[in-house]
C-alpha cells in the first residue's frame, strides 16, 4: 500500500469564515509535497486540519491516513498513527527540559517506555547533527532559545518521534543561511527510508537544495489552482503569484 495521505474535497471554517474550499490531495509513501502561495492563502490552515487543531472545523469532505478516515480523530490519535507537525512559530513550554519532552512524547507516540540508553543515544547523535549543544537537552522547551534554534528543535523533535508523515510550517522562515543548510539536511536524513513522506510550506527553494520536491502545488483563495514540479518553485521566485 503506498497511499498515505488523502484529502478528498475538503471544506474548512474557522468560526463563521471558510478557508479551505475543496483541497483535494494524495500523498504518498517516499513523497515530497511542497506546498507554496501568498499568505492568507490556507497553506497553514491545511496543516493545521490534517494535525486536527480544533480550532479548525470540517465542514466537508474526508481526511484518510493509509486508506482509514481519521477526519474525526484527535491530535493524540493521529499522532499515534504516525503524523507529525512542526510549526511556524514554535511556542515555549516553560518548566519542561527538552529531553524530557522528547522522551515523553516518544513514549506517548510509540505506546511503550524507551531504553534510556538507546534515546540518549539517539538524542545525543541527532542534536550533533543538528549542531544544538548538548546542554540544550537540559533546558526549558524553546524558551530562551533563538528563532533558529526553535526550528532545530522541531528538526529534533521529528526525528525523534520518526513519524510516516512530517508537516513542516515554514521550517525555514527566519533562518540565516547555515541554519537553513542544516534543518534541510536534517530533513534529507529523514527521507533517507524510503516509506517516509513530508509536506513542506515555504516560500524559498534554498530549503529545498538537498531535497526533490516531487510535487509543488500552489494555493490560492483556498484551493490548489496549480500542481507541478519543483519547476514551479523557479517560476514563482521569477513572477510571484499574480499569474496564478
Amino acid at each position: 500500500m503506498d497511499n498515505l495521505l488523502k484529502v478528498e474535497d475538503l471544506h474548512v471554517k474557522v468560526g463563521d469564515r471558510e478557508i479551505l474550499k475543496g483541497i483535494d490531495l494524495v500523498v504518498n509513501k517516499g513523497e515530497v509535497h511542497v506546498i507554496m502561495g501568498s499568505n492568507g492563502s490556507g497553506k497553514s490552515t491545511l496543516m493545521n486540519t490534517i494535525m486536527a487543531n480544533p480550532v479548525y472545523k470540517v465542514s466537508q469532505g474526508k481526511i484518510y491516513f493509509e486508506d482509514e478516515d481519521i477526519t474525526e480523530e484527535s491530535v493524540d490519535k493521529r499522532a499515534r498513527r504516525g503524523i507529525f507537525m512542526s510549526f511556524q512559530s514554535p511556542d515555549e513550554i516553560p518548566g519542561v527540559k527538552l529531553n524530557d519532552f522528547l522522551r515523553i512524547s516518544k513514549e506517548q507516540v510509540e505506546g511503550k517506555k524507551p531504553s534510556i540508553l538507546a534515546f540518549n543515544k539517539q538524542l545525543q547523535r541527532e542534536m550533533e547533527d543538528l549542531n544544538l549543544s548538548e546542554d540544550y537537552a537540559q533546558r526549558y522547551v524553546n524558551v530562551g532559545f533563538s528563532g533558529g534554534e526553535r526550528k532545530k528543535s522541531e528538526i529534533l523533535q521529528m526525528k525523534i518521534l520518526d513519524p510516516k508523515l512530517a508537516l513542516l510550517d515554514e521550517t525555514d522562515s527566519g533562518l540565516d543561511v547555515d541554519a537553513v543548510r542544516i534543518v534541510s539536511n536534517g530533513i534529507r536524513d529523514f527521507l533517507e527510508n524510503e516509506e517516509k513522506s513530508v509536506i513542506i510550506i515555504t516560500h524559498h527553494r534554498e530549503l529545498l537544495q538537498n531535497i526533490k520536491a516531487d510535487y509543488v502545488h500552489i494555493l490560492k483563495d483556498g484551493k490548489i489552482l496549480q500542481t507541478g514540479d519543483d519547476s514551479l518553485m523557479d517560476k514563482i521566485e521569477k513572477e510571484g503569484y499574480e499569474w496564478v
